[in-house]
């Protein structure tokens, strides 16, 4: 039965898209909400397994894009795991 949980990460808008695309790449991502340091959310995203490359860069061109404006965020990642057998 999957299941789901959440982490949290505190990170520089430089590293911002670097960040995003490493959790991508691991492949368990559910979900990825960024937020400014105050907690206002400014993005927040599902990710569908098999969902990338053309028709997720829209969304990382649009994360470039806020990472150079904003400093520090947060990253929220709902992640999908495998619980039982």
């Amino acid at each position: 039965m999957p299941g789901t949980t959440k982490e949290s990460f505190k990170i520089s808008g430089e590293n911002l898209l670097k960040k995003i695309k490493e959790l991508i790449e691991e492949g368990n991502i559910r979900k990825i909400t960024i937020h400014e340091k105050d907690g206002k959310e400014l993005m927040s995203f599902p990710l569908m397994v098999g969902v990338v490359g053309t028709l997720f860069a829209p969304v990382l061109a649009a994360i470039g894009a806020m990472a150079a404006v904003i400093g520090e965020c947060s990253i929220t990642v709902e992640r999908e795991h495998e619980t039982g057998v």
